[in-house]
């Protein structure tokens, strides 16, 4: 019963986030709203002091890994655009189909291995797997940024030469 709780939840908070990203794409991206997310997701770290949820080494290898698989793909589908003289993210069909799939892959990993982990690993593994997956990603997303953002800057001073 409290699998299907947990299923329950980590889908509406995943449709959550998918409504967000796609709001978030109307609005011109900048460089905070691109580092403040892996920075606040920092502080889960906190969760390694107490016993409970830590990890094996092998674990720990083990998600990041699947981590940096999923950011490959989130890298794949995040770009960046200008309109109207501010840098945008890029809104791609593509992209809520692909997080609500990595979504229920992590449903489904979580339900192979729930039975032979505690709940606490668990915890922490999914959580390692969860910053290992937004630190690379966000990292590409700001040297994305930047790049178009001085395009930007080439646009607007090529604009003023023609003029």
């Amino acid at each position: 019963m409290s699998l299907i709780i947990s299923i329950i939840i980590t889908l509406v908070f995943g449709a959550g986030i998918i409504m967000i990203r796609m709001k978030a794409s109307k609005r011109p991206a900048s460089v905070k709203g691109i580092i403040i997310p892996p920075i606040m997701m920092s502080t889960g770290a906190l969760m390694f002091v107490i016993p409970f949820f830590r990890v094996s080494w092998l674990d720990i290898l083990e998600a990041i890994a699947m981590g940096l698989v999923f950011s490959v793909i989130l890298i794949w589908t995040t770009k960046f655009e200008v309109r109207n003289k501010y840098v945008f993210i890029k809104r791609t069909k593509a992209f809520p189909v692909i997080l609500m799939g990595l979504l229920l892959i992590r449903i489904f990993i979580k339900y192979l291995i729930s039975g032979s982990l505690e709940v606490g690993e668990l915890s922490g593994m999914f959580w390692i797997m969860a910053f290992a997956m937004i630190v690379p990603w966000r990292i590409v997303m700001y040297f994305q940024y930047k790049n178009t953002e001085k395009e930007l800057g080439k646009v607007e001073v090529n604009a003023d030469y023609e003029q």
